[in-house]
């Protein structure tokens, strides 16, 4: 366990600090399983958000108090527990906000537990070498803009006048980011039902730098994931893109969509929005991934009507193709691009 070390406890005038655990169940790739790691957390709080596949947030801010524990011993009973029951290895970060738990995690070896102490200089002296992409909300595009303004570091970000960084960046995420870096995170862990999720991955032969080759291997998602939503009858109502990167840093980006829905044209697009909001220019990426959240039954969802025939036409289609797909395979009818492509390489992407 590695712990910045000062306890949890009462802090003059405040009252006991916030206590958030972000817990990474390694390797749970089944809804179910996951649905009983929880009662694991169940446990020691009733407040915990899931975040599907493998991550829940914890709070164990009144926790402490009842248990009279702290929360590296707690950690410790949550990993203790999920291997010696369903021998699942589990990496724990904790600190005081959302952001500092998530942060923490991420920095620790898998299998071990970082605990970021609710005090000032404990923030400060983990948050203040990292780099600036290491703090949520920041993608390439925003930390190649802080670089050319001599800010690389989170320290230099949190030393960095306020009034300046919305000249940057502008007024919001100005103002939000120079928070952050400071460790000022007020989200709370809201208690939620576990959600339903599906996902789907491209992994790169090599490290890929071409945007066109990016663009295919979303396209080529999102049929996968329409295929699949409409095979089982379900529909999505958000979809979340992560890329990963070749120094094994990755970016996360997730979108609501207008209506639910499982129609690959529809993913994709929101798949293609996600991916240009990150701003990446020669970006070398080894793996592409996009998430179908908040599933539930076609029957239930609603769709608006459109003016035109066009939209008609378009489901009409898909139902045609899934029936050549489910007779013949899925590999009989694909995207113009992605066959284009496949004539050319002789390889699917």
């Amino acid at each position: 366990m590695n712990a910045l070390t000062q306890p949890y406890g009462e802090r003059a005038g405040t009252g006991r600090s916030r206590c958030i655990l972000r817990v990474h169940f390694h390797e749970v790739r089944d809804p179910a399983l996951l649905d009983q790691l929880l009662t694991l957390i169940e446990d020691f709080t009733p407040d915990w958000q899931p975040l599907p596949p493998d991550t829940v947030d914890v709070d164990l801010t009144g926790s402490l108090t009842y248990f009279d524990d702290n929360p590296q011993h707690i950690a410790q009973m949550i990993q203790i527990r999920a291997l010696a029951l369903y021998g699942v290895r589990t990496t724990i970060g904790g600190g005081n906000t959302v952001q500092l738990a998530t942060m923490a995690a991420a920095a620790t070896t898998p299998g071990r537990v970082t605990i970021v102490a609710p005090t000032n200089a404990a923030t400060a002296a983990f948050l203040h070498p990292r780099r600036v992409a290491d703090l949520p909300g920041i993608g390439p595009a925003t930390a190649k803009t802080l670089a050319r303004y001599g800010i690389s570091t989170i320290g230099e970000l949190a030393s960095t006048p306020a009034t300046l960084l919305t000249r940057i960046l502008g007024s919001a995420a100005g103002r939000q980011l120079h928070a952050r870096a400071r460790g000022n995170g007020p989200r709370p862990v809201t208690r939620t039902a576990l959600v339903r999720s599906t996902s789907t991955s491209h992994t790169f032969a090599c490290d890929e730098l071409d945007a066109g080759e990016h663009q295919r291997a979303l396209l080529g998602l999102a049929d996968e994931l329409g295929l699949r939503l409409r095979t089982k009858g379900e529909v999505c109502r958000s979809l979340t893109l992560t890329v990963r990167y070749a120094d094994g840093n990755s970016t996360t980006r997730s979108r609501a969509l207008a209506e639910a829905s499982h129609h690959s044209p529809v993913l994709a697009t929101a798949a293609r929005d996600l991916y240009a909001g990150l701003g990446l220019q020669r970006a070398r990426v080894t793996q592409i991934a996009i998430r179908a959240e908040q599933l539930a039954t076609a029957d239930d969802a609603h769709h608006q009507l459109q003016l035109g025939d066009t939209d008609d036409k378009t489901h009409r289609l898909e139902v045609v193709t899934d029936a050549a797909r489910s007779r013949f395979g899925t590999h009989v009818i694909k995207p113009a691009a992605l066959a284009e492509h496949h004539q050319e390489t002789g390889v699917d992407p």
